[in-house]
């Protein structure tokens, strides 16, 4: 353990803090306060710091010394590096998370790092928020401790803080400063967090309309959610409720999430009970859904069906077109998308028929 001369502190490790920062005065600061936000699903993660220059100084074991330091100030005796300057460096989470396959729970914290020699460092999330730096830092108060690697970078004069990588679940939080980065992953369960907040949001306002619980269930079919709980939340839409209306986009996901649920059967006649007062476009929709389900010979009936209904109106040949590729009837497919192509209403349409045409005559199915 090192012992710092508190001259030597003030002048380096507080990183340019003036006495300005002390005062009353709402007063310039020569390293910047800066923060940053990243949202992963429905959870928030904000970081908060000041944003320290190089100014050609050799930084690291210098102006940050390796391992844990006596800083010559407060209660800490082996204290490590605030990760920034002035005050301390905050990160919050407005859900429970993992960082570096470690779960901590939502809230703030303090974010401090123990630079080591070897390009390795240790990233400590403190509960204590509220002091100066590190110098009344007490490791009893983490939350966790994580190790990484480091990276060396191109030279970044100023301390920042960035997500370098999102996907739907996790991201990359660093810092970067000097030639040096400290990277860390941030892992979300995005289903879980989503589907405990549509629960709680259903026992409120947004529970009282047949949208809200159409959404739940489709979360939960899509998203790896209790299919059986979903279940019960579609049928309350469609029938038994103040709110309840059967309508296609209801009927449609109950008979995905049968379906799903290995009950295929149900699904399909689920669907033929909606039929009589289906539209031409719900009818379409139903014969690809049929073709999701494996079901390509009912899925062409329902297309041919679709076009006795509505002669030669836009899209009953397109429908035909995908039932009989389904099929492999790439030949008859393409004499009715030759059909669509001539009654498409707009040029997205016209563009969108024409690119199946020309995969079916490279020898593609179109669904």
């Amino acid at each position: 353990m090192k012992k710092i001369k508190l001259s030597s502190f003030f002048l380096s490790l507080l990183l340019t803090v003036s006495f300005s920062s002390f005062s009353q005065l709402d007063l310039p600061r020569g390293s910047q306060m800066a923060s940053v936000s990243q949202r992963i699903g429905i959870t928030d993660i904000y970081i908060q710091y000041s944003r320290p220059s190089v100014n050609k100084r050799e930084i690291w074991g210098k102006v940050v010394p390796y391992g844990l330091n006596n800083l010559g100030f407060g209660t800490s005796k082996a204290a490590p590096w605030r990760s920034g300057a002035n005050e301390n460096t905050i990160i919050e989470f407005t859900s429970d998370i993992k960082i570096e396959g470690k779960e901590i729970k939502a809230g703030k914290y303090s974010l401090h790092i123990i630079v080591h020699k070897d390009n390795t460092a240790t990233i400590l999330f403190n509960k204590n928020t509220t002091a100066w730096g590190s110098f009344f830092y007490e490791p009893s108060e983490d939350a966790i401790q994580v190790t990484v690697n480091t990276k060396e970078i191109a030279h970044k004069e100023q301390l920042t803080f960035e997500f370098n990588e999102v996907t739907a679940n996790t991201t990359i939080a660093s810092l970067n400063w000097g030639k040096k980065q400290f990277p860390f992953k941030i892992e979300v369960d995005v289903s879980n967090i989503v589907l405990a907040d549509i629960r709680q949001k259903l026992q409120n306002e947004p529970g009282f309309n047949r949208q809200t619980w159409e959404q739940a269930a489709s979360y939960a079919l899509n998203n790896g959610g209790d299919l059986e709980e979903a279940l019960g939340w579609i049928d309350g839409t469609i029938s038994g409720t103040f709110y309840s209306q059967q309508t296609f986009n209801n009927t449609n996901i109950k008979a995905a999430i049968l379906n799903k649920l290995g009950k295929q059967d149900e699904a399909v006649a689920t669907l033929d009970s909606y039929m009589p007062k289906a539209s031409i476009f719900e009818m379409h929709q139903y014969g690809r859904q049929l073709i999701g389900f494996g079901l390509k010979d009912k899925a062409l009936e329902v297309f041919k069906t679709n076009a006795k209904k509505h002669k030669d109106i836009w899209p009953v040949h397109y429908g035909l077109a995908r039932g009989y590729s389904a099929k492999g009837d790439f030949k008859n497919a393409l004499k009715h998308l030759k059909k669509a192509l001539e009654n498409a209403p707009n040029a997205a349409s016209k563009g969108r028929v024409q690119a199946n045409i020309n995969s079916l005559e490279k020898g593609e199915d179109i669904n």
